[in-house]
């Protein structure tokens, strides 16, 4: 059975090509980016699906008044296996905004294919993460067209929200369905990876986002003694960030790189005009922290660094969270769906690949936080988030072949 499905799957380019094209067509980002949700998105992918003859099909979703239909959609779709294990695949259907529309060299809603390689389409959210998405429906169409049983049960879980929280989609999916996946299911998240597909993500470092308002007086640029600069104060902290990235200086060589990471990034606007000292002065750090450290102990350490600076300029210092993230335990290296998911993309693309860790954040981590061992892993062109966004429709099919590798667990790979 397991061979039928993957001679199947390999000649599915065409229906890879129509998801991804239909999934394109909907600006399905969210209310806190400006947009109006995933619903119609949601609705076009259920409907797909139902035609294909799939219809276990639950909807989870999450009230939300931004959005016009006022409900942010989660999709839970199911092909019974010979067991009661599932192999579960979780994607999201909410994508970013497309940013400046003159850096797109076409219709960001709109698939198109690359004239001199039409296995590589563009399009807004082709990559992230509908590559997924698509995977995982072909799958889901092609066990049920074909009555096939496998020996686990086949999962595909769509979510909203993930670009900007998952409140409203993977977080109200596990909260309203504490008990959907089981200790000994197998759990893939593909919404990472790299261009040559031989990293598995097992780890992810702890994430905190911290937002520093520096307020001092404001004054004529021409007798800055009768202010306090605030735009001073504030670049000599900044100057400083790296003093406490090196105080939590262990390493491991899991992740790349293998440090916490802490680093300035974005900077307000402060005055307008070049003859004013700032009275008021905003900016913003970016910390990547491994499991080794708590993200409250960082805290403390810029909270501190604030005071030394707020004494030494005679200004105020605020350190707000603006996002914290604490790290989840990480997959083990060993578990059965790293190795599986090894031998499948040994099958299929010829990889050897190795477990490793990454700075980014995935939904992962909320399932590792509940003892689910994720895995979190895809072939891709690695460009989420740019204008001209890409994806290879090749990659798409032969990732659901490397999921269709891990239903079968009575063949030998």
């Amino acid at each position: 059975m397991l061979e039928t499905l993957l001679k199947a799957l390999a000649a599915r380019t065409d229906r890879a090509l129509e998801l991804q094209t239909g999934l394109t067509s909907f600006p399905a980002f969210g209310p806190d980016n400006g947009g109006p949700g995933e619903w119609d998105k949601a609705a076009w992918l259920e409907a797909r699906l139902l035609a294909w003859g799939v219809t276990h099909i639950e909807r989870v979703d999450a009230d939300d008044a931004r959005v016009p239909s006022g409900k942010r959609p989660n999709m839970i779709v199911r092909v019974p296996g010979a067991s009661s294990r599932t192999l579960w695949v979780l994607g999201h259907l909410d994508v970013v905004p497309p940013g400046d529309a003159s850096l797109w060299r076409s219709d960001p809603w709109v698939v198109t294919r690359d004239p001199e390689n039409p296995d590589i389409i563009r399009g807004r959210g082709v990559e992230d993460n509908q590559q997924a998405l698509v995977a995982g429906a072909l799958v889901a169409a092609e066990l049920t067209e074909r009555g096939i049983t496998p020996d686990l049960g086949f999962g595909l879980i769509a979510v909203a929200d993930e670009e900007t929280g998952n409140r409203y989609g993977a977080e109200h999916v596990l909260k309203e369905l504490p008990d959907l996946i089981a200790p000994d299911d197998l759990v893939l998240v593909p919404d990472f990876g790299t261009a040559d597909g031989t990293l598995i993500e097992v780890a992810e470092k702890g994430t905190l986002w911290l937002r520093v308002t520096v307020t001092g007086v404001q004054c004529h640029a021409s007798t800055p003694d009768e202010g306090k600069n605030a735009l001073i104060a504030a670049s000599s902290m900044i100057l400083r960030v790296h003093e406490v990235e090196e105080r939590f200086n262990a390493r491991d060589p899991l992740f790349t790189p293998p440090r916490s990471t802490m680093v300035p990034t974005r900077h307000d606007v402060n005055v307008p005009n070049v003859n004013t000292i700032p009275g008021k002065d905003v900016f913003f750090i970016d910390c990547r922290v491994l499991p080794a450290y708590s993200v409250d102990e960082v805290l403390d350490a810029f909270r501190s660094l604030a005071a030394e600076s707020a004494a030494r300029y005679g200004v105020a210092v605020d350190v707000e969270v603006v996002s914290r993230e604490p790290a989840a335990p990480p997959t083990p290296v060993d578990s059965e769906v790293v190795t599986r998911l090894k031998d499948g993309i040994r099958r299929i693309y010829g990889l050897e690949c190795r477990a490793g860790g990454i700075g980014g954040g995935t939904v992962a981590r909320l399932l590792r936080r509940r003892g689910i061992p994720a895995a979190v892993w895809s072939r891709v062109l690695d460009n989420a988030h740019v204008p001209n966004e890409a994806a290879r429709l090749s990659n798409a099919v032969n990732d659901a072949r490397v999921y269709s590798t891990l239903l079968f667990t009575s063949q030998a790979l």
